[in-house]
């Protein structure tokens, strides 16, 4: 049996997502995902200002793909937009990787559940729990 890995979609953040831009750049995320399973990467080394435009776009961007059973995972996140992320804790929601293509490949490998209070610490700096069987 052979399987085929589902394309990611990338998609770059503008650099301010507050109004129009904001409405467009949804609007063209949610046409890319109509299929099922969406895997999104938001590229973020763009995005200036991560207010609360953004971070509303963000949660309707992940709301859309939890809808369809995807995810989206942001990507190169500047140190000022990771802050505005951790304290609204939506960094709770997303997983986060310093590149693009190691958020990409995080599509690829298969990884276990994420439990921020447990100890080891996982490739995206999270906290994660391994089971044993």
């Amino acid at each position: 049996m052979t399987f085929r890995a589902r394309e990611v979609a990338i998609k770059q953040l503008p650099e301010k997502l507050a109004g129009k831009r904001g409405r467009l750049f949804f609007r063209e995320m949610v046409g890319t995902i109509n299929g099922g399973r969406p895997r999104i990467v938001l590229d973020c080394a763009q995005l200036q200002k991560m207010d609360k435009y953004a971070l509303h776009l963000l949660l309707c961007c992940l709301e859309e793909a939890i809808k369809r059973n995807g995810d989206v995972r942001l990507a190169a996140v500047t140190p000022p937009a990771m802050l505005n992320l951790e304290l609204a804790k939506l960094d709770r929601l997303f997983r986060i990787f310093t590149t693009v293509e190691e958020a990409e490949e995080s599509f690829q490998r298969r990884v276990g559940h994420v439990y921020p209070h447990t100890a080891g610490a996982v490739s995206d700096g999270r906290q994660a729990s391994v089971n044993a069987a």
